[in-house]
């Protein structure tokens, strides 16, 4: 097969520019001008929240906010983005909050399509991303239900489905309770520790005829600014701590996307010649390239240059680490003291075990890391930064020359990048976290927070339409398995004209869990030449650039060969500089980095 773009239209679309997406799907003038209707009065709510997009999936549930959004609103402020899938909605929504780190709107359908996107609402929830969930229910007086239909859409507690990976939910039951949810529902889950909200709209509210006239309020006043700090005498004892420490390692986790509280940690780890760790499965925290960090970040556990840096330690600052007991675990024997920066513990329940192991802390400061390390520095006092340790210089992964592997393709795709900005808006498990530098808050945006697999594409689809217009190139790497579950985002992408690379490292192979098989049978002593069976995706083999200009993109592919990759990327990155969505499938060799497959093949503790 020919690796050009196949089956191209003849009248493809011309390349993007940056008011593309408010130029599409335009409704006529509808010439409203005041709220009539329960579900205007929720469009006000919206718009007021400052959200610019609603990712939505549409259903007869909320068919009156669905108009409000279109002939009241006028489709724009916020504008519907048309998807084809309530996962890939809700996924859209969490990749724009990863790079904004503000909520945009998913409106789902009903039980039926909430029941849809729970798994990416517990994504973002394990992600602690914000978003406004908006559903709805079928006529709450069921005297004004339709027969068969409004009947199996309504639920008594729909809510219910998603308490235990939501902040905050609510069923209001008028117009002016629907505002002040709305508002609410903005407020909380911008409020950190961000996380979804959901509101569920009774339909009979939302088609009901307003009786007069809703009084406008002061939005501001209802959504106030809130920031914790730590209290003075913890951080005394924390800076203390660090001030008198010979082997400093900071565990540099959740953080925000603001560049200036990036270039603050960078301050603190020079000011404490501290030794820092970072992690896949959350963004970039700290420029990976840096004399002082240790090795490159891992995915379920540090690298073995991490952690003899973190058994070494006689302080540990862990800045909102995502499982620090899981960490230390891992390595053993940790004997530093423990410096815990984070209010995570707001979002623990009984319901979700996303909080982890419990950690040994000796001084908590419940606040942000990014109110924390300014704070830090401040009690750190004058005195300048102490000196480097000698480290190896960072390497990229050796390269094979017989079989085509990720590691190939990372260094192919880092060169034709080159000195572009570019957002790495999804990595696949197999990503050697050695073979691209992260020096900007928003070259790596983590992974999908729950594990969920298929939220890769719908969240790259959110992350590019956030970076639209910043002159930052956004790439995505899925894998096979994760790229054909959320695929359909990818239509969204380019009925909208959002900008994008997906590079699909395809190994055929559900590969994870063929290990998961293995140690099984190691364990059992059965043969371990079944693994694969029940987890290879071929015979046939999918036709992953078909299926992505199914969808509307252009697509290259399949690349076999090592030699093939760089003029491929080349041409790829040409088309998405020109307003194209393009997927290059590259056919890889199963297989993770060592230490990834250490951890996957060991016996259960």
């Amino acid at each position: 097969m020919s690796l050009t773009n196949q089956g191209k239209p003849a009248a493809a679309k011309a390349p993007a520019t940056d008011a593309d997406i408010a130029a599409v799907d335009r409704p006529v003038p509808a010439g409203v001008n005041a709220a009539g209707f329960g579900s205007d009065v929720v469009a006000d709510a919206l718009r007021a929240l400052d959200i610019p997009y609603v990712a939505l999936n549409p259903g007869a549930s909320y068919r009156g906010l669905h108009d409000s959004l279109v002939n009241y609103l006028g489709n724009q402020q916020p504008q519907m983005l048309l998807c084809l899938h309530e996962e890939a909605a809700v996924a859209i929504a969490h990749g724009y909050a990863k790079v904004t780190g503000k909520a945009m709107a998913a409106v789902v359908h009903s039980n039926v399509g909430l029941m849809h996107g729970t798994m990416a609402i517990f994504n973002a929830w394990c992600d602690r991303m914000p978003m406004v969930v908006l559903g709805a229910t079928g006529p709450v007086d069921a005297a004004k239900r339709r027969p068969w239909i409004d009947w199996i859409h309504t639920s008594r507690d729909q809510g219910a489905l998603v308490r235990g990976y939501t902040k905050w939910d609510d069923q209001p039951s008028s117009a002016l309770a629907a505002r002040e949810a709305v508002l609410r529902a903005g407020w909380i889950a911008n409020t950190a520790p961000c996380g979804p909200t959901y509101v569920n709209l009774d339909a009979e509210m939302q088609e009901a005829k307003l009786t007069e006239p809703v009084a406008p309020i002061d939005t501001a006043r209802f959504m106030p600014h809130t920031v914790g700090a730590a209290s003075p005498d913890a951080i005394k004892a924390a800076a203390d701590l660090l001030r008198n420490a010979k082997n400093p390692v900071i565990l540099a986790g959740r953080m925000s996307r603001d560049l200036e509280a990036w270039i603050q940690r960078i301050a603190l780890a020079e000011r404490l010649g501290a030794r820092v760790v970072t992690d896949l499965k959350v963004s970039a925290a700290f420029p990976t390239d840096h004399a002082l960090h240790a090795g490159s970040p891992g995915t379920i556990a540090p690298i073995p240059e991490a952690a003899e840096a973190i058994r070494a330690a006689d302080v540990i600052l862990s800045l909102d680490w995502v499982d620090v007991a899981g960490t230390f675990k891992h390595i053993g024997n940790i004997t530093a003291k423990v410096v815990q920066v984070s209010i995570d513990h707001h979002l623990h329940n009984g319901w979700s075990m996303d909080y982890q192991g419990l950690p040994p802390v000796d001084v908590m400061l419940a606040c942000t890391p990014d109110a924390a390390v300014p704070a830090l520095l401040e009690a750190l006092g004058t005195g300048g930064p102490r000196p480097v340790p000698a480290t190896a210089a960072k390497e990229f992964p050796k390269l094979g020359t017989d079989k085509l592997t990720v590691d190939h393709l990372a260094d192919a795709l880092r060169s034709a990048v080159g000195d572009r900005p570019a957002s790495l808006t999804h990595l696949s498990l197999s990503w050697n976290g050695a073979s691209w530098p992260f020096r900007h808050p928003l070259d790596f945006l983590g992974s999908d927070g729950g594990g969920g697999v298929g939220g890769g594409p719908g969240i790259s689809v959110g992350a590019a339409l956030a970076l639209k217009g910043t002159g930052r190139l956004p790439v995505a790497v899925c894998g096979d398995g994760d790229f054909m579950m959320g695929v359909t985002a990818v239509w969204t992408a380019a009925h909208y004209r959002i900008p994008l690379l997906f590079v699909i490292a395809n190994n055929r192979s559900f590969f994870n869990d063929e290990l998961h098989q293995e140690r099984v049978a190691r364990m059992r002593n059965r043969p371990v030449e079944n693994r694969w069976i029940g987890q290879r995706i071929s015979e046939p083999d999918i036709d992953i650039a078909g299926v992505a200009r199914a969808q509307g993109a252009q697509a290259f592919g399949p690349v076999t060969e090592i030699d093939q990759l760089g003029p491929v990327f080349k041409e790829a990155i040409a088309a998405v500089e020109a307003g194209h969505v393009v997927v290059v499938d590259v056919r890889v060799e199963p297989g993770y980095t060592a230490a990834m497959t250490a951890v996957m093949t060991r016996k259960s503790e």
